[in-house]
């Protein structure tokens, strides 16, 4: 399994576990699926919960929202009100993603530049179906996961957007 973490923070994103695109080489396009199930359970592909867990026969809280938000507690914010003001965010950000790109691969920031430009203007004429996560810590010094629904073969699908230079990714 691999794990995607946030290179400022450390937060988890999200797992190879999800059904995953990659766009233009700079964006992953996560796919999740709206699930409910009692609060506090993970539920992830090939996972089976312990047969010890004894059911006490209390009421039992449920929690309902889109797998991979729920699975790496990732966290909603609402800190961009408009356009400009994650545009603000997004100039911030790039600059520190490019430094770091520069010390891993300088022949590579061009491109990156290139092909983010161009997914970005895309994404952001969309700006207003957007929500906004950040993972566990609520740091918005990192990376801002970006969801929108799509419209797939008739189901609104929640597609959760990360941008591929933010994240390291670990294998387990």
């Amino acid at each position: 399994m691999r794990i995607y973490k946030d290179i400022f923070t450390g937060d988890e994103m999200f797992s190879d576990t999800y059904k995953i695109k990659l766009v233009d080489d700079v964006l992953y396009e996560v796919y999740g699926r709206l699930v409910t199930r009692k609060a506090g359970s993970i539920e992830i592909a090939g996972f089976n919960p312990s047969a010890e867990e004894a059911d006490e026969g209390t009421d039992e809280a449920v929690e309902s929202g889109v797998d991979v938000v729920l699975n790496h507690r990732l966290q909603e914010t609402f800190a961009f009100h408009d356009k400009k003001s994650y545009t603000l965010y997004l100039k911030d950000y790039m600059k520190k993603l490019v430094a770091k790109l520069e010390e891993k691969a300088p022949d590579q920031v061009e491109i990156f530049k290139t092909n983010m430009n161009k997914v970005m203007k895309d994404i952001l004429s969309r700006f207003k179906e957007l929500q906004f996560f950040t993972g566990e810590s609520m740091d918005i010094d990192g990376i801002v996961g970006l969801m929108e629904y799509r419209d797939i073969d008739g189901d609104s699908v929640p597609v959760l957007m990360f941008f591929k230079h933010g994240l390291d990714e670990e294998k387990f």
